[in-house]
C-alpha cells in the first residue's frame, strides 16, 4: 500500500459529463526498479474518436527559459488497443503520431530516464523519485484543456508521495489536473522523506526535504514563515490554499523552480551552517515564492498561453526575475533575518558583479530577456563580454527604479505599489475583467475572453492576463508619477553606465570602489581544470587578448618562472608596475608559446554602498523613511 503525503483538502472526482464528451486522459507513473533510473510511464485515453492521435512532449517547461529536449530521454514507446499493437511513427523530436481508427481505448507505455537532479528534470534513485510533468508527460494535441488523472505506484513500502494536485476520490494515490498547464506546474516527490507541516495566516503549509545535510527545520521554517508574511503583506494576502516547499540537499546543486502553489529547491546539503550561506538559502526561498506572483500570475503577455514546443519570447524577463532577484534581497531583511548592513552588503555584491560584467556594455537588459533562450543558460568564453544576466541587471534597474519613486513621493510610494498594481491590473484578472476594475488609462488590457450574444463565456477566459512591455512601463510611470521614456530608452532598452549616484544621493548614499587593488590588469580570469591552471575568460580589448592569449589556454609561467595557481600569478604581478611588459607562456591547443603582454591599471573589483561624507537633514529622513532605521546605523 502506498502512504500519500498531502493537505487535508476536498477530494475531487472527475465530472461524468465531461467524460461523454471528450476522452479521459489517465497516466500511471511506476518505478518498480529505481536504480535504473527509469519510470515506467502508462497513458491510457478512452473515449477516442479520431483517426489519428498526436501526442507531443514539452520542450521547456516554464520558469526556464531554455529548450531542454525532455523527450531525448523517452525509451522503449508502444502503442495498443487492449492485445492489438497500433502503428506509431515520429513527425519531430518530440511528437508522436498513432493510426486509432475504429479504436476508442489506447493505451501507451515508455520509460523515461531520469538521473538528472535539478529543479527542472527528473531523478530516480534508491532513495527517492522526483519528476516534472513536462519532463515525463504527453500531452494530447488539441485536449491540453482537458482533465489529466496521474496515478503513482510507489516501488517500495513506506515510499510516500508529495504533490498540490487534489487526489481523486476513491482511487488510491491518483491525483487530478484540471488541464496539462495545471499538471506541468505540479511537480512530484515520491519517498522517504522529511515532512514538516507548519501554518501561515490561517493556511496550510508544508516543507519537504530529501536528502541529508545540516539543516535546521524548525529554524528553516520560522524564518520561512516571516518571509511569507512579508511578501503576503505586499500583496494583501495569500492566492492559494495551500502550498508545499519540496528542498532537495544536494552535493554542490543550487537552483529553485516556482509553481502556482509550490516551488522545488535545491541546495547545497552542508549550506546551512556559515551565516552567508545561510542567507543565500533564504534569499532563493524568498526569490522563489515571490514568483508565485511575479510571472506564475503576473506574467508577460508572451507567457500567458505556453507554447511548449517552441521559445516563448519576451523582453520583460528583466522585470519578471529581475525584479523578484531585488525582492529576495529586500524581504530578509524586511522580514527581521539581517539587519540593514546585511542587506547593503548583499546589494552591493550585485552591484559589483554587474560593474565587473564587461557585457553590461554591450547588451540592454531587454535584449538579454528576449535572447534567454540562447544565450543565458549557453554560456561560454564570450559570455561575458558580450551579454548580460536579465536577473542581475534586472535586480540593480529595480533598485534604482524603487529609489527613484520613494525620492519623488517621499517614501509615500515605492515599487511595492508597482507590484500591487500589476497584481491588480494583471495577476488577479479574472476578478478584475469580471468586475470592471481596469484602472490604466493608456494602451489598456483586453481581457481575452469569447461572447456570445454579449455573454461572457466565463469558461475561456484565462486564468491571468498577460501584460506587454508597454503596459508595464505605464503602471511603473503611474506609480513614479512621472515619464520614464528616458530611462528606459538609456537604462532597459540602451546600455548606458547605471547612474548610481543621481538615485543614491537622496537617502545619503553613494557608491564607493575599492581602490586598494595593487595587481596590475592583464584582463583574464584564472580557474584549476583538471589540476592545470588554465585561463577561463579573456575580456574585450584587454592586454591579455591584444596578446593572443585565449580562454582555454593553459597557463605555465610569467617571465620564464612557473606558476602553480591564481593566487601565485597575481603575487608575480604586484612587482610589475602599468605599462610594464611581461612574458605570459601558455599552451594554446597544445602548442607552447610566449606572449608579449603590456599590463594596464588595475580597476576595482569590489564596489560598496556607504554613506555620503555630511549627510543632509533631508536624506536622514529619507534613509529612515525608506528602511526604519537611522543612517548612522550603516
Amino acid at each position: 500500500m502506498t502512504d500519500v503525503t498531502r493537505f487535508e483538502t476536498s477530494e475531487v472526482a472527475v465530472n461524468p459529463t465531461l467524460q461523454l464528451t471528450a476522452p479521459t486522459i489517465e497516466y500511471s507513473v511506476a518505478m518498480p526498479n529505481p536504480e535504473s533510473h527509469l519510470f515506467e510511464v502508462t497513458l491510457r485515453v478512452q473515449g477516442w474518436s479520431e483517426s489519428v492521435m498526436d501526442l507531443k512532449m514539452p520542450v521547456w517547461t516554464p520558469g526556464s527559459y531554455l529548450v531542454r529536449e525532455y523527450a531525448k530521454h523517452l525509451q522503449d514507446f508502444r502503442s495498443q488497443s487492449g492485445d492489438r499493437p497500433l502503428a506509431w511513427r515520429k513527425t519531430s523530436k518530440n511528437h508522436w503520431q498513432i493510426e486509432t481508427d475504429s479504436v476508442s481505448d489506447v493505451t501507451v507505455n515508455y520509460r523515461i530516464f531520469a538521473n538528472e537532479l535539478t529543479v527542472r528534470t527528473n531523478h530516480l534513485d534508491s532513495t527517492h523519485g522526483y519528476f516534472n510533468p513536462a519532463a515525463l508527460c504527453f500531452f494530447l494535441s488539441g485536449f491540453e484543456r482537458n482533465c489529466y488523472t496521474i496515478t503513482i505506484v510507489s516501488p517500495r513500502r513506506g515510499w510516500r508521495t508529495v504533490t498540490t494536485l487534489p487526489p481523486v476520490s476513491g482511487q488510491d494515490c491518483t491525483f487530478a489536473a484540471a488541464d496539462f498547464d495545471t499538471l506541468v506546474d505540479s511537480p512530484f516527490e515520491i519517498g522517504c522523506h522529511d515532512s514538516y507541516d507548519f501554518e501561515v495566516m490561517g493556511k496550510p503549509h508544508q516543507l519537504v526535504v530529501w536528502g541529508k545535510g545540516n539543516l535546521e527545520p524548525q529554524r528553516a521554517i520560522r524564518d520561512i514563515q516571516k518571509v511569507i508574511e512579508v511578501e503576503a503583506e505586499i500583496f494583501g494576502g495569500l492566492p492559494y490554499e495551500r502550498y508545499v516547499f519540496l528542498l532537495h540537499l544536494s552535493g554542490s546543486g543550487y537552483g529553485g523552480l516556482e509553481h502556482k502553489d509550490s516551488c522545488t529547491l535545491n541546495y547545497p546539503r552542508f549550506g546551512f551552517r556559515a551565516s552567508d550561506k545561510y542567507d543565500r538559502f533564504i534569499q532563493l526561498v524568498a526569490h522563489e515564492f515571490f514568483h508565485l506572483w511575479n510571472v506564475k500570475r503576473i506574467r508577460p503577455k508572451a507567457l500567458e498561453v505556453f507554447d511548449y514546443e517552441q521559445e516563448n519570447y519576451t523582453s520583460s524577463l528583466w522585470f519578471s526575475e529581475g525584479t523578484t532577484s531585488y525582492y529576495d534581497v529586500v524581504i530578509p531583511f524586511r522580514a527581521g533575518l539581517y539587519n540593514v548592513k546585511g542587506l547593503f552588503h548583499n546589494l552591493a555584491k550585485e552591484i559589483t558583479r554587474l560593474q565587473t560584467t564587461p557585457g553590461r556594455n554591450v547588451q540592454p537588459v531587454s535584449e538579454s530577456s528576449w535572447d534567454a533562450w540562447i544565450k543565458l543558460y549557453r554560456r561560454d568564453a564570450n559570455s561575458d563580454n558580450c551579454q548580460v544576466s536579465y536577473y542581475l541587471k534586472g535586480e540593480v534597474v529595480s533598485f534604482l527604479l524603487d529609489l527613484l519613486i520613494r525620492a519623488k513621493h517621499r517614501n509615500e510610494r515605492s515599487f511595492d505599489d508597482v507590484m500591487r498594481l500589476m497584481w491588480q491590473q494583471f495577476g488577479n484578472a479574472n476578478s478584475a475583467a469580471q468586475n470592471g476594475e481596469f484602472s490604466l488609462k493608456s494602451e489598456e488590457a483586453t481581457p481575452v475572453r469569447e461572447q456570445s450574444n454579449g455573454i461572457l463565456n466565463s469558461h475561456s477566459l484565462p486564468a491571468e492576463i498577460g501584460f506587454t512591455p508597454e503596459q508595464l512601463k505605464c503602471v511603473i510611470e503611474s506609480v513614479a508619477g512621472m515619464d520614464l521614456s528616458d530611462f528606459f530608452a538609456r537604462y532597459i532598452d540602451g546600455t548606458e553606465e547605471l547612474p548610481y549616484h543621481e538615485y543614491l544621493e537622496p537617502f545619503g548614499l553613494q557608491i564607493a570602489s575599492d581602490q586598494t587593488n595593487e595587481i596590475p590588469r592583464v584582463g583574464w580570469t584564472l580557474g584549476v581544470e583538471n589540476g592545470r591552471e588554465m585561463i577561463k575568460f579573456v575580456e574585450a580589448g584587454s592586454p591579455a587578448q591584444s596578446a593572443g592569449i585565449d580562454a582555454g589556454d593553459e597557463l605555465l609561467a610569467i617571465n620564464g618562472f612557473r606558476v602553480i595557481n591564481a593566487e601565485q600569478a597575481g603575487d608575480r604581478l604586484k612587482d610589475h608596475q602599468p605599462g610594464d611588459m611581461v612574458q605570459i607562456t601558455v599552451f594554446h591547443q597544445d602548442e607552447l608559446r610566449t606572449c608579449d603582454v603590456i599590463l594596464a591599471p588595475p580597476r576595482p573589483t569590489h564596489y560598496h554602498i556607504v554613506p555620503v561624507e555630511h549627510p543632509t537633514s533631508i536624506q536622514k529622513q529619507n534613509f529612515t523613511g525608506w528602511l526604519g532605521v537611522p543612517l548612522s546605523k550603516l
